[in-house]
C-alpha cells in the first residue's frame, strides 16, 4: 500500500509545468539557457537527458546527458572543452525514495600544449587521439558511486573525450576518431563523451508571445546546425536495478547533474576551490524554463530530487499553472481543470495503478508502466514523489518507433524514459491539453511545432548520436530550408510519425489511443513479458491482437 503525502511538490509544478511549457506549439529546448546563472556559465549547463532500452543490445540500457547549449561549429579557437574538475553526473533512483542509489560521475582534465607558441586548436592533420598534431586534449575519469559514499566510490572507466569537431581539413576522419575514443566500462558497458550535434529538435520561437499568438512562427528547428557536449553510457540492466534484477525490478528513475567548485579570480588566473556545489539539474524535459519563475531557476537547479516538496512560491504557482489560462486567453483553448493529477502521474510519480497524488484520490492514469512502487524490492511506504525521468526497462524496444511515444501507442516511448527519436515536445503539448485524460488527441494542436525529426539522421549503433556540425548553424539551416522545400511533396507520415494532415484519431495510433485514459493499454513486465492489451491480460508468450502501434 502506498503512503499518499497531502503535502505538495515543487515537482509537481515543475513537472506540470514540462508538459504546460508545450503551449500550442513545443516551448523551449529541455534545458537550454532556462536559468541566469547556468546562461552565464554554459559549460555547466544541462541539456537534456535520454534514457532507454539499447535497440540493438536489448540487455543493456543507454543513458545520455547533454551539455552546454548552442554551440556554433566554428567557434575557435577554444571551442567547447568540458570544465575542468567538475562533476558530470548521471543518477539512478531505483527504490522511489527520490534519493541516488547509483550515481555515474565523469571528471574532466585538461592538456593544453597550445602555450605561447600558437593560438591552434590543433596545427595540423589530426588522425588519432594521440596525434602530436591535437594540441587541446581533455582526458577523464569515470567513477560509480553508491548510495551517496564518494569516498568509496570505484573508477569504472578512463578515457580521453573527442575533440571538437573544427573541420575537415583538421579532422579529416571525425566519424573514426570518435569510435575510438570508446571506452569499456568495469562490470560491462561502454562510455563516450565528447561532441556531437544537438539531438534535440524543435521551433523555439514560442516566447514571442506562444508563437506570435497566430501559430504562424513554427516549423523551424531552431537547434539545427548547432551541437552540445555528450556523455553516453551503456550498462547492463543490472547494473541499474535494485538486488541487479531488473526482471523483478525494472523501473528506474534517472536524472543528471553538474558540480562545480568556487573560482577565485586573479588577473588572467581562475583557481577552483572549496567544496563542490550543485549547479545544474536536469530530468524530464520542459521542466525549468517556463514553469518555475525566474527569481526561483537557480534555486531549482541547486536543489536534489528528495528537497522539492519544501519550494512553497513553486507550488502554489504549479497548482493553478499560468501557461494554460494564457492558452485559453490567446488560443481559446479549453483547458483540463486542476488539479492536474494525470501530469503529477506522469511526470513525478510515473504511471501506477498505485501511485501516490497528493490529494490521496486515485491515480487518473489506471496502468501500471513506470512508476518504482512496481518494482518488486521497494518499499512502497517510502516512496517520494520528485521529478525525475522514469524508465520501464522492461519494456522492450520497438520495432518501428513512434515519435508520439506513449501517446502514439509505443509504450517504449517518452514519458516512459526518452529515446533520441521522441518528440516530446507535440507529446508534452498533447498532455498538457488533455490527451492522457481523455484517450483521444486535441485536435485544435495537433500539428504541434511542425518539427517532427531531427535534421540529422541518428546512429544504429552506441552512442546513437548523430557526429557534430562543421558547416555554420544559418548555413545549415538555409540548408535545410532547401532540402524542405525539395521534398514538399513527400508522403505523409515519412516523418517517422503521424503527419499534421491525418486525422486527430490517427495520432493516438488506432485502438491504443482509446485505451490511454481508462487504462493506457500500458505494459509492466515482471517475471517474463505481461502485457495489458484491450483491457486483458496475456500470460508471457500467449497470442494476441495487438493494437497496431503497440511494440511488438
Amino acid at each position: 500500500m502506498v503512503r499518499r503525502r497531502t503535502g505538495c511538490l515543487v515537482a509537481v509544478g515543475l513537472a506540470a509545468g514540462s508538459v504546460f511549457a508545450a503551449g500550442v506549439g513545443p516551448a523551449s529546448a529541455s534545458s537550454h539557457r532556462e536559468a541566469p546563472l547556468t546562461a552565464g556559465d554554459p559549460k555547466i549547463d544541462n541539456t537534456d537527458v535520454y534514457a532507454f532500452v539499447s535497440p540493438d543490445k536489448s540487455d543493456t540500457v543507454t543513458l545520455i546527458g547533454t551539455w552546454i547549449p548552442f554551440e556554433e561549429p566554428n567557434g575557435g579557437p577554444n571551442f567547447y572543452p568540458f570544465q575542468d574538475n567538475a562533476h558530470y553526473d548521471i543518477n539512478i533512483d531505483n527504490d522511489g525514495d527520490a534519493v541516488a542509489d547509483l550515481t555515474y560521475r565523469w571528471t574532466f582534465t585538461t592538456e593544453d600544449s597550445r602555450g605561447t607558441d600558437t593560438f591552434l586548436y590543433a596545427n595540423g592533420p589530426v588522425t588519432s587521439l594521440d596525434d602530436a598534431n591535437l594540441l587541446f586534449k581533455q582526458t577523464y575519469t569515470l567513477q560509480k558511486i553508491v548510495d551517496g559514499d564518494v569516498a568509496g566510490a570505484t573508477t569504472i572507466a578512463s578515457g580521453q573525450a573527442a575533440p571538437s569537431n573544427i573541420g575537415n581539413s583538421t579532422i579529416p576522419n571525425y566519424g573514426k576518431l570518435r569510435t575510438s575514443s570508446f571506452e569499456t566500462v568495469d562490470g560491462g558497458g561502454r562510455t563516450f563523451a565528447g561532441q556531437s550535434d544537438d539531438p534535440f529538435f524543435l521551433d523555439l520561437r514560442v516566447f514571442d508571445l506562444l508563437y506570435g499568438g497566430n501559430l504562424k512562427k513554427v516549423g523551424t528547428d531552431t537547434l539545427a546546425g548547432y551541437n552540445v557536449n555528450s556523455i553516453a553510457l551503456q550498462v547492463p540492466k543490472s547494473a541499474l536495478a535494485i538486488n541487479g534484477d531488473a526482471t523483478k525490478n525494472p523501473v528506474v528513475g534517472i536524472w543528471s547533474s553538474t558540480e562545480k567548485q568556487t573560482l577565485t579570480l586573479t588577473p588572467g588566473q581562475a583557481e577552483a576551490s572549496g567544496d563542490y556545489v550543485q549547479v545544474s539539474r536536469l530530468g524530464n524535459p520542459l521542466v525549468n524554463e517556463v514553469v518555475v519563475p525566474a527569481g526561483l531557476k537557480d534555486a531549482f537547479n541547486s536543489i536534489k530530487p528528495e528537497t522539492d516538496h519544501t519550494v512553497t512560491p513553486v507550488v502554489d504557482k504549479v497548482l493553478d499553472p499560468e501557461l494554460p489560462h494564457l492558452l485559453n486567453a490567446i488560443y481559446k483553448l479549453k483547458i483540463p481543470t486542476t488539479p492536474r493529477n494525470d501530469l503529477v502521474e506522469i511526470y513525478l510519480t510515473g504511471i501506477a495503478k498505485s501511485a501516490p497524488t497528493l490529494d490521496g484520490t486515485a491515480p487518473p492514469i489506471q496502468a501500471d508502466l513506470n512508476s518504482q512502487v512496481l518494482n518488486g524490492d521497494a518499499d512502497a511506504t517510502k516512496f517520494v514523489p520528485s521529478e525525475m525521468l522514469r524508465l520501464n526497462m522492461g519494456v522492450p524496444s520497438a520495432k518501428n518507433p513512434n515519435r508520439l511515444g506513449v501517446i502514439g501507442g509505443d509504450f517504449q516511448g517518452f514519458p516512459n524514459g526518452r529515446r533520441l527519436t521522441d518528440d516530446v515536445l507535440d507529446i508534452s503539448l498533447q498532455a498538457v491539453a488533455g490527451a492522457a485524460q481523455s484517450g483521444k488527441i486535441v485536435a485544435p494542436l495537433k500539428d504541434g511545432d511542425k518539427v517532427n525529426a531531427n535534421g540529422q539522421k541518428f546512429g544504429k549503433v552506441f552512442p546513437y548520436l548523430p557526429l557534430p556540425n562543421t558547416m555554420m548553424a544559418n548555413g545549415w539551416k538555409a540548408k535545410q530550408a532547401q532540402m524542405e522545400s525539395a521534398s514538399a511533396v513527400a508522403a505523409p507520415g515519412a516523418s517517422g510519425g503521424p503527419s499534421a494532415q491525418d486525422p486527430a484519431s490517427s495520432l493516438l495510433g488506432g485502438q491504443t489511443g482509446q485505451t490511454l485514459a481508462g487504462g493506457l493499454g500500458l505494459l509492466f513486465v515482471s517475471g517474463g513479458a505481461l502485457v495489458l492489451a484491450r483491457g486483458r491480460k496475456l500470460r508471457p508468450g500467449s497470442p494476441a491482437r495487438r493494437p497496431s502501434a503497440q511494440p511488438a
